[in-house]
């Protein structure tokens, strides 16, 4: 009586108070043979965000840039998606890990203190120090729950708070995810993690997800949305899509999951941020190592084959320039371009 009793007021409340979060989701795919996949939406208000495709080599000094930076040397080379050219927000590096930043407003984390002499990370920098230096989620969940550096939130250009939560999976199938809450980091860590999105916190996703499945996603399924409707959307259509070995199915399969949980273009409700356009899609077909990205007012998808890249180290950062190119499309293996690094965004409080 008393769980059901909890749920019950875990419905009322994602029914009747509106989310403060962008709309974002994310989903792992179990194929056959170890077809793990992995996609995700970037959804968000603001129509462009300038985002391209950048090639990271293995041996790449990065610096956090902020007032006590942590500084790391790459182990792995990885593609990564960007926001504002300031920010990674997605990736997959060439041991098959994937990590996905997605928004959460109920993010809190660690203040600074006295005698606290950590180096920093700004969460705009969290994606790609886990994919420089991780081969799989087992290792990134050993180091990473030590806290040898104190997060610390941005803010984005449109001046919303960057309270962000980061979901990891990789090629076999593992997943964690990584919240912080009210100055804790809280790690969900385990195969069955396979869905993310936002609001409200992942404990409370599950909850309601559990709920869901009591009533079955062939009878019903929420479909507003809301990040706990799309959880249970994409919960449900990610294991009853067809599970198969060939790489070019379960690449579509993951696709069509994606599109059903993604927002329309120009679905706005005052009020509620959190209903925002879809941008932009990935797919991460982790046994292949093909990084797949799909701007939604383009009619392609770009991908490209990280077995075919130059990660070695001393190759130099290079760029797919996206931004301003809506018409890119196919292999673009080729086509990475020498590029100077970007700086992280970081807090300017």
């Amino acid at each position: 009586m008393r769980a059901r009793f909890a749920i019950a007021s875990l419905l009322s409340t994602a029914l009747l108070v509106p989310a403060l979060s962008h709309a974002c989701s994310r989903a792992v795919y179990f194929g056959k043979e170890g077809q793990t996949v992995t996609g995700r939406t970037m959804d968000w208000f603001e129509a462009d965000l300038g985002s391209n495709i950048w090639l990271y080599p293995r041996g790449l000094t990065r610096n956090s840039n902020t007032a006590k930076p942590t500084v790391w040397k790459s182990k792995y080379g990885s593609l990564v998606t960007t926001l504002y050219e300031g920010a990674t927000a997605d990736g997959m590096n060439e041991k098959g890990l994937v990590a996905n930043l997605l928004y959460l407003p109920e993010s809190k984390y660690p203040e600074a203190r006295a005698g606290d002499d950590r180096p920093t990370l700004p969460n705009s920098a969290w994606v790609q120090y886990v994919l420089d230096n991780y081969a799989t989620v087992a290792e990134a969940v050993a180091d990473l729950k030590k806290e040898s550096f104190r997060m610390v939130a941005i803010k984005a250009p449109t001046g919303e708070p960057g309270t962000v939560h980061l979901s990891i999976s990789d090629a076999s199938g593992d997943s964690a995810i990584f919240e912080y809450l009210d100055g804790k980091l809280v790690i969900h860590h385990g195969r069955q993690y396979q869905v993310m999105t936002n609001s409200p916190t992942f404990d409370q996703q599950i909850a309601l997800n559990s709920y869901w499945k009591s009533i079955g996603g062939t009878t019903f399924l929420p479909g507003t949305n809301r990040a706990s409707d799309r959880f249970v959307r994409a919960s449900f259509y990610i294991n009853e899509a067809k599970q198969s070995a060939d790489p070019r199915t379960a690449v579509a399969a993951v696709f069509s999951v994606m599109r059903n949980v993604s927002v329309p273009i120009g679905i706005k409700i005052p009020g509620q941020p959190n209903i925002a356009d879809t941008l932009w899609l990935t797919v991460s077909d982790q046994k292949n190592k093909v990084y797949y990205y799909q701007d939604t007012k383009s009619p392609s998808v770009v991908w490209a084959d990280m077995k075919k890249l130059n990660f070695s180290e001393g190759s130099g950062a290079r760029k797919l320039q996206l931004a301003g190119n809506p018409d890119v499309g196919g292999d673009q293996t080729a086509n990475f371009k020498p590029a100077e690094l970007f700086k992280f965004m970081i807090p300017q409080d």
